[in-house]
């Protein structure tokens, strides 16, 4: 039996997304994607210090996660932030945030 049965379905899909976040290089390419409109793989191996492959590993990861999303462009992959996934992301930190504001004593 799965341990991931035990808990929400929201509180699985938020810890997958976490789970794909969690490494410096998936944030920077989160941050890049964010400041431009769409780009391909090769756009990203140029701004960050890593090899192809390796970047090539981290869009998968992001992308499993449905944090991004590719389409085919010819023989490149443009990469996008998937909004919807970015927004059940947004709620859910949100809602934490509005919890820890509503508690009257601030600490245990």
């Amino acid at each position: 039996v799965s341990k991931t049965e035990h808990f929400t379905d929201q509180q699985n899909e938020m810890a997958v997304l976490l789970k794909a976040m969690a490494h410096p290089a998936r944030i920077a390419i989160i941050d890049y994607l964010l400041s431009i409109d769409t780009c391909i793989c090769n756009d990203i191996v140029d701004v960050l210090p890593l090899a192809q492959p390796t970047v090539s590993q981290h869009l998968k990861e992001l992308k499993n996660a449905g944090i991004i999303q590719g389409t085919v462009d010819g023989t490149s992959i443009k990469y996008c932030i998937n909004k919807e996934t970015m927004q059940k992301f947004e709620s859910f930190i949100g809602n934490i945030f509005h919890k820890i504001e509503k508690q009257e004593n601030g600490c245990c």
